[in-house]
């Protein structure tokens, strides 16, 4: 994996945390998201670890260069702003706050590895509680080209009338994934529940009635 931040101690601390693991690598540390994009073009790091806010080429910005190839983890000690939104609609796969456990770090690195996503539970809640307060705008086709492959199919079977559970075995897949996948696919659509992302897959002619 590629550690991107700006701080040397954040960085030196995170590493040495996952040194203790087995089986994550850190292949190179960066300071700031221009040196990130080339890092991980020249590595092909499985994951890349992500600070929003850094000199330069910030996370958001450096996520959107970076995430149609690489999985990017998202760490960072802001909740939900601007930039978090941002580094969703980049491609983020995952998001973690800073003061979570190291286990939480180590878990998240390895889901997102794996190809699942990742989102801090206080951030979903805080993601869920500032779309149910938005006005509804219906979703664009840009915005439904955002979805990655997984978010597709999840979308899909939401639509074919799948509960969490059933589309968790129907991918092979964690049902708290399956969450994240919505919840990421209500970011991008701008839309508030799974009915109007559903409705939004029908009107935009990803599903055919």
């Amino acid at each position: 994996m590629l550690l991107v931040d700006d701080q040397p101690l954040v960085r030196s601390g995170i590493a040495m945390l996952l040194s203790a693991e087995p089986d994550i690598v850190v292949v190179a540390e960066c300071g700031d998201g221009a040196t990130a994009v080339e890092a991980s073009l020249r590595l092909d790091p499985d994951v890349v670890v992500m600070d929003v806010r850094m000199p330069g080429l910030d996370g958001v910005a450096a996520t959107a260069k970076i995430a149609r190839r690489t999985r990017v983890l998202i760490l960072t000690t802001y909740h939900v702003d601007d930039a978090v939104y941002g580094a969703l609609r980049a491609g983020a796969a995952g998001f973690l706050l800073k003061d979570a456990v190291p286990a939480e770090l180590v878990m998240a690195i390895r889901a997102v590895a794996a190809g699942e996503a990742w989102l801090d539970p206080a951030v979903a809640q805080r993601l869920l509680a500032d779309f149910a307060a938005r006005p509804q705008r219906p979703a664009t086709p840009e915005a439904m080209g955002m979805l990655t492959a997984r978010e597709r199919e999840v979308l899909i079977l939401a639509a074919q009338g799948l509960s969490n559970e059933e589309i968790a075995a129907a991918l092979v897949i964690g049902e708290a994934t399956v969450k994240t996948h919505l919840g990421r696919v209500l970011v991008k659509l701008g839309v508030r529940d799974r009915t109007q992302a559903v409705v939004a897959a029908y009107r935009s002619g990803l599903i055919k009635p």
